[in-house]
This record gives structure tokens, C-alpha cells and sequence, in this order.
């Protein structure tokens, strides 16, 4: 597949640049939730929300807002309160998957346990909800909340489908939609609501995102696979050891021998310590990982081609540049 855009693009390189003053606003103001909260928990919330991140919502949001006339503030507090909820899923994701690191620093439930840290999660839930009704438009309010809910339920059937061996593509792709691209989604289709755009502009940014963040969650699946630590900033590995089936693991699954599929259902039962190099001297490894990320850079191009809507300018070719940035990650996780 060719590249969405040249590599030699300034927006495939640095698909953010065009925002980057703006996301560090939006940066500073998530960063000051903490402030809002009451003395007792204000350090445990500072320690969430001063982790930092890619903000990658949060650009988007300002990215198609640019396009579509400029964002204005409403953008940037759309930016915020997704982040929160995106924080809030993070904070729970960890609990489940027993993560001690992230973004290279310690979790939150390293640092205090997994009761609090439910609980920290459920304040910057609710809070983000609050922080939604501030907008007019009481629609916004309920996709945000719909979008909300259908995170934790992805998660709930992510954690309900460990290590069963019947997981369907089909199923495994509804699910990262809920619980990962929803909020790419939203901030495509209610940044082009904000700008007043059309009912075809908002459905095809609300297609872009979850294109989009549907390829980033098959590349998220791949680099727990062959990532290193030390470069990626979080705990890797947790896939494989908490019986999660990404879809590198369901195309092995897929094409193993009925032997193979037996011995492979033993491990993950089994709780062995399972690799990369355990997999790979089951079935073919190599073949199931370039499988996934041939479909996450298929889907990065779809999502490039839903931007045929916007006018031409810089921030449709930042938008173009975040797939075209993706599809190089995808790509990385092949290249050797």
C-alpha cells in the first residue's frame, strides 16, 4: 500500500505543528483540573492529569475546527473534556492490566493501589461529564456521554472476552471501536458541529476518526508485541499475560492447525510466560503481525479518504498527516 502522504511532508512529520500552541494551552488547562478538586485528593488528580500525553484528541479537535473556519474556544474545552474521559479510561486500563508505568512514569495504582485509583478514575469520569453541560448545545452533552459509556462498555467486553479462543474479528473490531476510536469519532463530528458544518461533514470526520482510532488501537496491539519499553514509556506485554486476544494474536489464532490452536489455548490458560519468540515457534507469528498491520494501514488510508469533504488548506493536510504519520508507525512494526 503507498504511503496516505509522503514521508518528506511536513505534515506527515509533524502532523501537530500546526496547533502546537494551542495544544499546550489546552495541555495547561488539563493540567489545572486538579486545582478544581478539594484539598484531600488534589495531589493524587495532579499526578493523573500532569502525566502529559500525545494529546491526540485534543489536536483533532483544533485540527478539523481550523479547517472548517477556525476553532474557537468551545474547541478547545471539547479538546479538555475529552482528554478527561480518555485520562479516566487510562487510569481504569491500568488497574486491569496491572501496569506499572506509563508516559515513563509511575501509574496510579503503583503508587496508591487499585482502590483508590477506581475511585480516581471515577472523579475525572464525572467531572468531565459535569464540565460538558457548560456547552449550549445540550446534544454535544449526550454524545459525549454516550461516547463515555460506550469506552467502559468496550472494556467491560474486552475484559469479559480474555482468553476465549471464539473471539470473531467481527466482534474484536466492535469492540475497539467502543472502547478506542469513539472518542477520535467524537472529536471529529462535534468539532464540525461546533463549526456549524453540514450533517455530510460531521458524518464524514465522525467516519475519519473512527478509521483513524481504529488503526491506532491495531498499532497499540502490535507494539505490546514487538515494542520496547524504554521507547514506548509505559508497560508492554500486559496483552499476552492478561488474555487479551488483539487482532495479531486472532490472525495467528485464525491460521494455526487445529495442534497449534490447541497448544496456543494451553498457554494463555495455562498462565505460561508467553513472547514474541514462543509465539513465532507455534504457527506463523510474522505472517499474523504483518496481517494486522496491512489492515491498520488499510484503515488509515480510508480515513484519509474521508477528508475529501474539507476545503484545501493546512489544517486538512495536518489531518492528512496524522494518518500519514500512523500509517509510518504501522509500518515500523514490520519493518524489522
Amino acid at each position: 500500500m503507498t504511503p496516505v502522504l509522503s514521508p518528506s511532508s511536513q505534515s506527515a512529520l509533524f502532523p501537530f505543528a500546526l496547533v502546537e500552541e494551542r495544544l499546550e494551552a489546552v495541555d495547561r488547562e488539563i493540567r489545572g483540573q486538579a486545582d478544581i478538586f478539594e484539598p484531600e485528593v488534589k495531589g493524587y488528580l495532579a499526578h493523573v492529569c500532569g502525566a502529559g500525553g500525545k494529546r491526540i484528541r485534543p489536536a483533532l479537535v483544533l485540527l478539523a475546527g481550523d479547517a472548517l473556519g477556525g476553532a474557537k474556544a468551545e474547541h478547545e474545552r471539547l479538546g479538555v473534556i475529552l482528554e478527561l474521559v480518555h485520562m479516566a479510561s487510562l487510569v481504569h486500563d491500568d488497574i486491569i492490566d496491572g501496569a506499572e508505568t506509563r508516559r515513563s512514569t509511575p501509574t496510579a495504582n503503583k503508587k496508591w493501589g487499585n482502590a483508590l485509583s477506581v475511585l480516581l478514575g471515577d472523579a475525572l469520569f464525572a467531572h468531565a461529564m459535569t464540565e460538558a453541560t457548560q456547552f449550549d448545545d445540550i446534544e454535544i452533552c449526550r454524545v459525549i456521554g454516550r461516547a463515555s459509556r460506550d469506552v467502559c462498555v468496550g472494556e467491560i467486553m474486552q475484559t469479559q472476552r480474555r482468553y476465549d479462543f471464539n473471539l470473531s474479528i467481527k466482534d474484536y473490531f466492535r469492540m475497539i471501536e467502543m472502547k478506542t476510536a469513539v472518542l477520535f469519532a467524537v472529536a471529529g463530528s462535534l468539532a464540525a458541529r461546533l463549526s456549524g458544518a453540514d450533517a455530510e461533514t460531521c458524518e464524514a470526520l465522525h467516519d475519519y476518526g473512527i478509521k483513524l482510532g481504529t488503526a491506532y488501537q491495531i498499532y497499540d496491539d502490535c507494539i505490546d508485541l514487538v515494542g520496547k519499553e524504554s521507547a514506548i514509556g509505559k508497560t508492554l506485554g500486559t496483552d499476552l499475560k492478561k488474555g487479551k486476544l488483539t487482532l495479531p494474536v486472532l490472525n495467528l489464532i485464525r491460521s494455526a492447525t487445529p495442534a497449534q490452536r490447541a497448544k496456543l489455548n494451553r498457554l494463555f490458560l495455562g498462565g505460561a510466560d508467553i513472547n514474541q519468540d514462543v509465539l513465532a515457534g507455534i504457527a506463523d507469528y510474522s505472517g499474523a503481525l504483518q496481517e494486522a498491520v496491512a489492515t491498520g494501514r488499510e484503515l488509515a488510508a480510508g480515513a484519509a479518504k474521508r477528508l475529501e469533504v474539507l476545503p484545501e488548506g493546512d489544517a486538512r493536510d495536518a489531518l492528512l498527516g496524522v494518518a500519514a504519520y500512523l500509517d509510518g508507525l504501522l509500518e515500523g512494526c514490520v519493518r524489522g
